[in-house]
């Protein structure tokens, strides 16, 4: 009996233990989380602000839609989102035949990193003083580093292969770059790195002659230059042409075109808010609007001075004009190439662009069919190239004529031509590197 009876306490305890056991696992396995409503607003506000549709209508993101759509969605999502997170992670970590590191150092390296390489970037925060992301893409593994925090000396260096991202645009940023390559050489003579390449913006008047003692042909280190504006040097074999891109030092994001963006009608015919500079084409450019009116059919906002920052009011004004103008005015600055036409370019507003050679060392346009815009137009751009103001009310006169279908097909082009511009500057960037840095280690 009393062998049956501690028989018997053996098995309640046995069958206690399954039981647990079996709602333990439900719990950590089955059971959807209990997610509270505060948390579900703040992690869409950090996972959905990073690609620009800031100003597209009433296309907008309604915090309780999860909840209204129960936990269950939610929770399916969140483990594919884990799970892609997780097969990028090992992607990147595979074995590359390439390793680069680039160092940001300028702001068009948020060009080439978000807008080019479509690399992500961590934290969020664009005034963090540290930012990073990888990516890997075919044979070559990719990471970017950038912030204040980035300083000779103080961070690592994890690949023998970099990319330095450099601003020469004045003298007090060429002594500042000058520092960069300075330590950089120094790595490169201890056997700390192999390979360097330079993304440049350079002069507006193309005086870039500081940097041609660091070129690897000149008896330098530096193998590859990537060179932004119209150049004389450009030889498609160790110098190439950047773009300019848009201002992302004024925070200008990635846009990603919605239905309403492509399909609306716009109320302006075109647009133009910047400076105008004395003794500049602007100022006919404004006399041709004045004495024509096209300040009744276009967004018209000149300014006497240049701002390095925009207030929230100026930054939302541009970016409006953009998105609601059928056209965007480019007159040449102290340079041919600006943001202005980048930007249009990322809300389908096509850019009329000055076609005129500005002073400077950049080129000579009665021997180079291309030049000004050299890199655009050898890729096809399709804007409006004019040689004078003047041909402006032509132009108004026939977008006025044109229909709301005519136009969307239009600006179908105009996207799909910039996303295929930056595609293949993506793949050529990285076929460059690929062929200079490994093909020199063969």
């Amino acid at each position: 009996m009393r062998f049956s009876r501690k028989k018997f306490c053996c098995y309640v305890l046995v069958l206690v233990y399954c039981a647990f056991s079996f709602y333990a696992a439900y719990n950590v396995f089955f059971r959807p989380p209990q997610v509270s409503r505060v948390h579900r607003v703040v992690s869409k506000k950090e996972g959905g602000g990073g690609r620009g549709s800031l100003y597209f209508g009433n296309e907008q993101w309604n915090p309780w839609e999860e909840e209204e759509k129960g936990h269950k969605g939610s929770h399916l999502q969140r483990a594919k989102s884990n799970w892609k997170d997780r097969l990028n992670q090992n992607s990147y970590q595979e074995q590359a035949q390439l390793r680069v590191q680039i160092w940001g150092k300028a702001a068009i390296g948020h060009y080439l990193w978000q807008h080019i390489l479509e690399g992500p970037l961590e934290p969020v925060d664009d005034t963090a003083h540290w930012r990073e992301g990888k990516l890997k893409t075919g044979r070559t593994s990719i990471s970017f580093i950038t912030g204040p925090a980035v300083v000779p000396g103080y961070f690592s260096v994890e690949a023998e292969n970099v990319v330095l991202v450099l601003n020469g645009r004045e003298e007090a940023k060429i002594s500042f770059a000058t520092q960069w390559l300075q330590y950089t050489q120094t790595l490169i003579e201890n056997h700390k790195l192999q390979h360097v390449a330079v993304v440049l913006l350079g002069s507006e008047q193309c005086n870039n002659n500081w940097i041609l003692p660091y070129l690897k042909k000149n008896g330098g280190f530096v193998d590859v230059l990537y060179l932004v504006y119209d150049s004389t040097w450009i030889n498609e074999e160790d110098v190439y042409q950047w773009p300019l891109g848009v201002a992302t030092y004024r925070n200008f994001p990635v846009i990603d075109p919605s239905w309403s963006l492509v399909h609306d009608s716009r109320p302006y015919l075109c647009s133009f808010l910047g400076t105008v500079y004395g003794n500049s084409s602007r100022e006919i450019l404004m006399d041709v609007i004045r004495k024509e009116g096209l300040d009744k059919l276009c967004w018209i906002s000149p300014r006497n001075e240049w701002q390095p920052q925009e207030t929230n009011q100026s930054y939302k004004s541009y970016h409006d004009a953009l998105l609601q103008s059928d056209l965007t005015l480019s007159p040449v600055g102290v340079n041919t190439e600006c943001y202005r036409i980048y930007e249009a370019c990322s809300y389908g507003s096509v850019p009329v662009v000055e076609d005129l050679m500005t002073p400077g060392n950049c080129g000579n346009s009665s021997v180079n069919n291309h030049a000004p815009l050299q890199l655009l137009k050898s890729y096809g751009a399709p804007f409006i190239f004019i040689n004078s103001w003047k041909e402006l009310p032509l132009i108004i006169n026939h977008e006025k004529n044109m229909s709301l279908q005519e136009k969307i097909q239009r600006r179908k082009r105009v996207l799909e031509w910039y996303r295929q511009f930056k595609l293949k500057l993506k793949h050529k960037f990285i076929q460059t590197l690929e062929k200079t840095f490994l093909l020199k280690d063969t």
